[in-house]
């Protein structure tokens, strides 16, 4: 009878073990491998997110179409059907909508196109060919022409702009409007 020696079996099973788990072990990678090179990662349909904090709801994403790119090397969720986005600070909303959408994951940039409309609780009304958001230095802007109405009933109309997501700092360029300024106010500051 040929017998193999404990020592030849303990190396055949230690490379058995590791040929076994070098294989398996990235799900991600195999994924990918399944994927065609211009296939994206994932669709849905109908999407409903809701993102809270400390369990109250304070963003909430709504889509026909999500197209997930996730397994490019530079990733990104497309909207192609448009999409409508609430936010609630302190119990007020603020909505966002568009034709189309694109999410840049790793820059935290949010490319906005087609009847971008944008209304903030306190009534400022934003209406825009494209907008961009800059979720990162909390900043949006657009190169292209745009309206906006603020609370005070002011109006500015322009070819681009770039503001602080909350537009206490708005810096406007080629643009034609109508800026309301509170006389009382104004004379109490001249005199100081």
């Amino acid at each position: 009878m040929n017998t193999i020696p404990y020592s030849l079996k303990s190396v055949m099973l230690l490379l058995w073990s590791i040929t076994l788990f070098a294989c398996g072990d990235n799900y991600k990678n195999k994924q990918q491998l399944s994927l065609k090179d211009d296939q994206p990662f994932s669709r849905g349909k109908e999407i409903n997110l809701k993102y809270t904090d400390s369990g109250k709801v304070v963003t909430n994403l709504i889509a026909a179409t999500l197209i997930d790119y996730s397994n490019y090397n530079f990733p990104y969720r497309e909207f192609p059907d448009g999409i409508e986005v609430r936010f609630w600070e302190d119990g007020d909303m603020s909505t966002v909508t568009s034709d189309y959408a694109i999410q840049y994951g790793e820059t935290g940039m949010i490319d906005l196109r087609e009847n971008v409309v944008l209304i903030t609780s306190d009534s400022l009304v934003l209406k825009a060919d494209q907008l961009y958001w800059d979720q990162k230095n909390q900043w949006v802007f657009t190169d292209q022409p745009y309206q906006i109405k603020f609370k005070d009933g002011s109006y500015n109309d322009g070819a681009r702009f770039d503001s602080s997501q909350d537009f206490t700092v708005f810096l406007s360029r080629k643009n034609s409007g109508v800026q309301l300024v509170d006389q009382e106010k104004k004379i109490e500051e001249d005199e100081k």
